[in-house]
């Protein structure tokens, strides 16, 4: 069996998992939309203060993206080690890198279909040109770095009893670099300024995933056996 179709499988486990429980997409699409809500209201940015809701709402799309990946990612593999299905995927005849690679892959698409959902509501709320495919391209590395490092750190916190508490301790900081140039980098792309203005934010981002993705995906098979 190629290696592609493990991850596969894997991935196919999961989704089939979720769609029948409904746990982690429903726990972090309620958390996504109560916080638009509650973000739209207090900061009354819709139609009076254009200006002002230009330059907070890329910093609000990501912490409402950030909290909901920590939510979900704390969920996903909380469920895989209480019910002890972590365990049979480790004893398993499959390449440690590619439990990973599947794990990652499912946290993305998690992920990705709550951003979708997210995404128009901004536009609704905050009466602002958030799709566009720069948005997009910014949107898909950052969650492609977060879903890869906390993929890693959700394994090693969810063997332990503080799972809830740590995990956050844990992300924040590795996660603020790839964090401050989304933000960046979505404020740029909503504002149509010029790249050239912007790209480095952008470059950051894309250096953030393959650094932090080579890291996780080496370092994995250690994770898991401790």
């Amino acid at each position: 069996m190629s290696y592609l179709r493990k991850v596969f499988i894997i991935v196919r486990k999961d989704l089939t998992a979720e769609f029948r429980s409904r746990d982690v997409l429903s726990s972090m699409g309620a958390f996504s939309l109560l916080s638009i809500f509650l973000f739209s209201f207090a900061f009354d940015l819709r139609v009076e203060r254009l200006s002002q809701a230009g330059a907070v709402a890329p910093g609000v799309l990501w912490v409402l993206i950030t909290f909901a990946g920590l939510l979900g990612l704390n969920r996903s593999l909380a469920l895989e080690f209480e019910m002890g299905s972590f365990d049979g995927l480790r004893l398993a005849p499959v390449d440690r890198s590619a439990i990973f690679m599947a794990k990652a892959l499912g946290n993305f698409i998690f992920m990705t279909a709550v951003e979708i959902v997210v995404l128009p509501l901004f536009v609704i709320f905050f009466n602002l040109p958030f799709l566009k495919p720069l948005i997009f391209v910014t949107i898909i590395l950052g969650t492609i770095g977060f879903a890869g490092i906390g993929t890693l750190l959700s394994s090693m916190a969810a063997n332990t009893r503080l799972r809830d508490v740590l995990l956050p301790i844990l992300m924040l900081p590795i996660a603020l670099p790839a964090l401050l140039a989304a933000v960046r980098a979505t404020a740029g792309a909503l504002d149509d300024a010029p790249i050239v203005l912007w790209g480095h934010w952008l470059a950051l981002l894309a250096a953030y995933d393959l650094g932090l993705l080579g890291v996780a995906f080496l370092t994995f098979d250690f994770v898991i056996e401790e």
